[in-house]
């Protein structure tokens, strides 16, 4: 029987003709697929043929850039694949960030670099997201952090994660400065992310 993704034109003819075969969409599943097309006729007996269309090389495939604002918050990044299982790693930048354990695949969580329970991209694509908690920025310049993800075969796409710059800050300790009249001195604390003055 021909399923559903096999696509033949034209489906009937009258004596030497040419059918085409193709599938109704690109596979994205990494495992070859099969199906069967017959050919029918009246006092003919049946001619089957068997059509094979051939996995997507193993691929991944995530957001190119993601934010946050300078208040921090839990950033959400995705992507697509039909590999096995995913490894995510962190790579170059002063964004300081723990890589969470786990992430999810097809809607099912699944620890960082182990296989993908079902293994969804055997016959389609999948997505998948993984959860960085980014602290809030007080420093006067933005920052940035790689997330990688490598697939089984090796494959790898990257993800720049960027924590918007601080806004600049002084703070001065609360209260009158009083002196003795000896004029010892009296330290006050002083909080900051720019350069200041005293004057």
């Amino acid at each position: 029987m021909k399923a559903d993704w096999v696509k033949v034109n034209p489906a009937q003819g009258s004596g030497d003709g040419q059918v085409s075969v193709a599938s109704q969409a690109e596979y994205q599943g990494r495992l070859p697929r099969q199906s069967v097309l017959t050919w029918k006729a009246v006092n003919c007996a049946d001619v089957p043929r068997t059509v094979m269309q051939k996995g997507k090389p193993e691929w991944v495939d995530i957001a190119d850039t993601a934010s946050a604002p300078k208040e921090g918050k839990v950033v959400t990044i995705s992507g697509v694949s039909n590999s096995r299982k995913l490894t995510f790693s962190l790579g170059t930048g002063d964004l300081e960030l723990t890589l969470p354990e786990q992430y999810t695949a097809a809607s099912v969580p699944t620890q960082n670099g182990a296989e993908i329970t079902g293994d969804p991209g055997a016959v389609d694509v999948y997505n998948f997201s993984i959860a960085f908690t980014v602290d809030a920025n007080d420093d006067l310049e933005a920052k940035t952090r790689q997330i990688i993800v490598t697939d089984e075969g090796g494959h790898q796409d990257v993800c720049l994660l960027t924590l918007a710059a601080g806004e600049a800050y002084l703070r001065v300790q609360e209260g009158d400065i009083t002196l003795d009249y000896l004029g010892t001195p009296v330290n006050v604390q002083v909080e900051s992310n720019t350069d200041w003055t005293v004057e």
